[in-house]
This record gives structure tokens, C-alpha cells and sequence, in this order.
């Protein structure tokens, strides 16, 4: 098809068509008056088939372009020709469009599509419920002009679009979304908000069902503790009531232990807005630290400290404590006797660095990823006979995030492990 239009032909025709304009001229004895008569006319003609061209690319409503005759059939054809084409890729087009507005209307949360300076292309359903969109009436708006919360504006600023933001929903405020922004595409910005509102009342729920059941346990421990006590006094040495009585006050004591470490477990979660301002002195309270383990191991263990007397931080003095205090007994509680136990604080190139090594059992790499859960244990059998709960890392967990850090673990099996955290430059004391 194409061939029957290319240039040559075209210009085979043109000569055919004036050569003949020369013949009549020769014939009556006019030959340049015949010539620029045709050629007037040939121009005329090709004028003509450019305006019917113009009227039907601008007026006419047909969506098939007029017939061409001559030179002409090439270019209408050709129109018609990509004409098809466009409307197959233009279907094409829509019905992708359509399955992915189609896959973004059945995603349980609110999506937002947004340009690279934050003026919305498309939203579905769920984010007019959620967000309170009228679409497509805000096609094109800034999205801080309509969810104007001043976290939601720094959260935007600041483009740390690496962790979520809680942020009550602007259409109730008893409604809580979690909000996550990503990058996608040619600078265009996806925006998911999901309602957290069920989950974050079942955690208030779940905090304050074991805070109020830890406090409750207390006093009857307490009273239990304490008629153990009274019976073991009352009791001779070699009675037989001395074993299943030291038992009972073994356990009531474990009992305790669990429950003061929940309390205390359940004031990190629920400290808000923690004070980071307060300086501590790290190497007293290392000093002090470093007593009650000299008199945790006995001459049991090789214990040894080395901790730098110039390295202060800012936080919260009581969790820090609680956090190196609850790695140091972990690592002499699992340690064989006769083993050696390596606490340091230093300054590295992105903080201040604690960390505690030892010569114990070591752990197996599948349950380092769940030590910090609360209740978890290694090995339940290991657990029971040395008083462990399972508290004590979920609580360095809290602890530690308060804190901008997070603890780390490495551990061989059979060889040792060093439990570590860092705290970040900006809260070391200049």
C-alpha cells in the first residue's frame, strides 16, 4: 500500500500530468498559456482537497476523514490508517486505566495519587470516606490545603517519608489513620491511609488489661509471700513440709518478678512525649551497675567493665538503668560458671555505644529476630530453672526506643553473644 504512494510515483504522476498540459499546448500552438492554466488548475484542486482536510479535522463530526482521489488517497488513508491505530492503543489504554482504578477501589485503604508538588491526580472511594475528598471537584488541589494538620504539613516538609504518621482523621476525630507516602513513577507520590482506629483500641485495651492485672496481683503475692515466710519459720528443718514450702516461695518470688517487670513494661509503653532533656552520668551509673553485678556473679564469673568517664547522654536516666541492667544479668544468668562477661561503653563514629559480651550457650540465629517478644523464650526448660520470664528484653526493646535506638544481637551457638545498642550523636552530652 504504501508503495503506490511513495515519491517517485507521486512525482511520475506530477510529470504525467503536466507533460499532457504540454501536448494539448503544443497541439492548438499555446503551449505556456495551457501549462500555467493547468498547473492553476492542478493547484486549485490540490487547495481544494486541503480545505475539505482542514473542515474535517476542525468541524465535521464524522470520526472516518472524506474520501481522496489522486495524490490525495495516500494522505486520507494514511490518516484513517492511524486513526485506527490510536483508537485501539487509546482502548487499550482505558481498559489498563480501568483495571487499575478498578484494583485501587478494592484496596482497604485510602489511596491518593499526587504530582510532584502535592496537587492531586486521583483518589478513590475510600479516601473521600476517610479524608473527606470531594472528587473530582479537588482534582488538582494541594493536599495540604485540605487536610491542614500541622504534623501532616511537617510530615510533608520534611519529605522523611521512611516512617509512617499517626494522624487523626480530618473527617472525625475519634478516627485514627497511620499514613505512608511513597515515590513511584515520573515524581508522582502515592499516598496511603489506613484506619488504625480498631487496632490502636485493642493495644489500649491490651495495655491497660495487663497493667491493671499486674497491679491487682501485687498485693495478693504480697500477702502470699509473706504467710510462706511465717509457715518456714514455723516448720523444722527436717520436716517434710520445708521442700514444698521453699517451692511455693520460690515461685511466689518468680510470680513477683513477672509482675513488677510488667509494670515497669507497661510505664515505658505509656510514657508519651519522653523528655530526652535530662542529662545522665553513664559512668556512675555504671559504677553502680557494676556492683550488683560483682554481687550477682560471686566469684563465679570473670566480670569486667570498660566504660569511657567522659561519655554522657541525654534521656531518661530510670530506662537506660533498666535496659543495661537487664542485658548484664541475661548475659551472667545464661553464662556457665567459670565464664567471662564484657560490658563496654565507648564513643563510635555514629554515638555512644553499650554492649555486653559473653562466653554462654549462644543462641540460634532462627530466634534472634523474636528475643524481644514479649514471653519468648529459647529454651522454656533453660528459662524455668534460671528465673528468666521473657520480659526482660521486651522491656530493653521499649526502652531503647524511647531513645532513637534499638538493640542488636549477634550470637554463636555454644560460643557467646553480645547484645548491643548505640545512642545516636544528638543525644550525647557535648
Amino acid at each position: 500500500m504504501f508503495e503506490s504512494y511513495s515519491g517517485f510515483r507521486l512525482l511520475l504522476r506530477l510529470s504525467f500530468i503536466i507533460g499532457a498540459f504540454f501536448l494539448i499546448g503544443l497541439a492548438i500552438g499555446q503551449v505556456a498559456l495551457v501549462v500555467i492554466v493547468g498547473c492553476c488548475a492542478l493547484l486549485t484542486w490540490h487547495y481544494w482537497q486541503i480545505s475539505r482536510l482542514n473542515f474535517w479535522l476542525w468541524k465535521d463530526k464524522r470520526l472516518t476523514p472524506p474520501q481522496g482521489s489522486g495524490s490525495w488517497e495516500g494522505v486520507f488513508n494514511g490518516i484513517y490508517r492511524l486513526q485506527g491505530k490510536n483508537r485501539r492503543r487509546v482502548g487499550q489504554l482505558a481498559a489498563l486505566l480501568g483495571r487499575f482504578r478498578q484494583g485501587a477501589e478494592a484496596l482497604p485503604d485510602a489511596a491518593v495519587v499526587l504530582d510532584a508538588n502535592l496537587n492531586i491526580l486521583w483518589c478513590n472511594k475510600l479516601a473521600q470516606l476517610v479524608l473527606g475528598f470531594v472528587w473530582p471537584q479537588d482534582n488538582g488541589q494541594r493536599i495540604d490545603n485540605l487536610i491542614r494538620h500541622p504534623d501532616f504539613s511537617n510530615y510533608l516538609k520534611n519529605a522523611a517519608f521512611n516512617e509512617p504518621l499517626e494522624l487523626a482523621s480530618p473527617v472525625s476525630d475519634n478516627r485514627l489513620l497511620e499514613i505512608r507516602i511513597m515515590s513511584y513513577g515520573d515524581r508522582q507520590l502515592l499516598l496511603i491511609a489506613r484506619d488504625i482506629t480498631r487496632l490502636n483500641q485493642l493495644e489500649s485495651m491490651r495495655k491497660d488489661f495487663v497493667a491493671n492485672v499486674s497491679h491487682e496481683l501485687k498485693t495478693p503475692l504480697t500477702v502470699l509471700q509473706g504467710y510462706l515466710e511465717i509457715m518456714q519459720t514455723m516448720e523444722g528443718e527436717d520436716s517434710i513440709n520445708q521442700k514444698p514450702l521453699a517451692l511455693m516461695q520460690q515461685q511466689t518470688t518468680r510470680m513477683q518478678s513477672m509482675v513488677e517487670q510488667l509494670l515497669a513494661l507497661s510505664r515505658i509503653e505509656d510514657a508519651e512525649n519522653v523528655d530526652l532533656s535530662q542529662v545522665i552520668n553513664m559512668p556512675l551509673m555504671l559504677d553502680i551497675l557494676k556492683e550488683e553485678a560483682m554481687a550477682l556473679a560471686l566469684d563465679d564469673y570473670y566480670v569486667e567493665f570498660e566504660c569511657d568517664p567522659q561519655l554522657n547522654v541525654h534521656g531518661v536516666e530510670l530506662q537506660l538503668r533498666s535496659a543495661c541492667s537487664n542485658l548484664i544479668s541475661n548475659a551472667i544468668r545464661y553464662t556457665s560458671p567459670g565464664g567471662k562477661i564484657s560490658v563496654s561503653w565507648q564513643r563510635v563514629p555514629t554515638g555512644a555505644k553499650f554492649s555486653v559480651t559473653d562466653t554462654g550457650v549462644g543462641i540460634a540465629s532462627q530466634h534472634i529476630n523474636r528475643l524481644t517478644e514479649r514471653f519468648y523464650r529459647v529454651d522454656n526448660a533453660r528459662s524455668s530453672k534460671t528465673g528468666g520470664t521473657g520480659l526482660g528484653l521486651a522491656i530493653v526493646k521499649h526502652a531503647l526506643s524511647n531513645h532513637h535506638s534499638e538493640l542488636m544481637v549477634s550470637s554463636t551457638l555454644g560460643q557467646g553473644s553480645t547484645f548491643s545498642f548505640v545512642i545516636p550523636t544528638h543525644l550525647i552530652e557535648k
